[in-house]
């Protein structure tokens, strides 16, 4: 098997889809899950969260690190904390531990360089989008390094948009994406400030 392939690589099929740098809650209940969280924990290992969606089991996933736990129970529940790391395609399924696994490899980016005005474009709509949701300014230096993962991290988009982001293979692809899905959020807010302006004014326009 070549070598960029990880065997036995714990897996976590789930009805979310993890970015690389999100921050993800899990409350693990199932007893192979158990059996896998408090051996990634034992070990410092990774493992991957991948999309259960109507379609089936998606290829590509993202891998995940306990970043802390916050609650264990009698029962051997667990509360914890995750966060995504870099995304990885599934390649082989394994049945052999106590716990999902596979054989997974760890997918790089194409070897192109960011577009400056394609970062500037994704950065500005975030920004605003950031300032109309929160009433604050993202900080400017902060704003110019994160990455599209990092800020689709911090939106609630739906899954299906989410993937598609896994799915990229280029950083610039990424960040055509995000910004155009930050500027449909910006117009679904407009669309819920009128509703709500419309809602207080009982159908009338105010003047005055």
């Amino acid at each position: 098997m070549p070598d960029r392939l990880t065997r036995d690589f714990p897996l976590f099929p789930l009805g979310i889809v993890a970015l690389p740098n999100e921050l993800v809650p899990l409350h693990i209940f199932e007893e192979r899950l158990k059996t896998m969280m408090n051996e990634c924990l034992r070990n410092e290992r990774e493992f991957g969260i991948v999309w259960l969606s109507d379609d089936g089991l998606r290829e590509i996933g993202c891998a995940c690190r306990i970043e802390r736990v916050l609650e264990r129970m009698d029962d051997g529940r667990i509360n914890l904390v995750a966060r995504g790391t870099r995304p990885f395609r599934m390649v082989e399924r394994q049945r052999h531990l106590p716990y999902p696994a596979g054989v997974v490899e760890f997918v790089a980016d194409r070897d192109d360089s960011v577009d400056d005005e394609v970062a500037k474009a994704a950065h500005q709509a975030y920004a605003e989008l950031v300032k109309r949701a929160t009433d604050r300014e993202p900080d400017e230096e902060e704003l110019a390094e994160m990455s599209a993962y990092t800020m689709a991290a911090t939106v609630d988009f739906g899954l299906d948009a989410k993937q598609g982001l896994l799915d990229l293979r280029s950083e610039n692809g990424r960040l055509r994406l995000v910004t155009r899905l930050f500027r449909a959020a910006l117009k679904r807010l407009d669309y819920v400030d009128r509703a709500q302006a419309r809602a207080r004014s009982n159908g009338k326009v105010r003047f005055g």
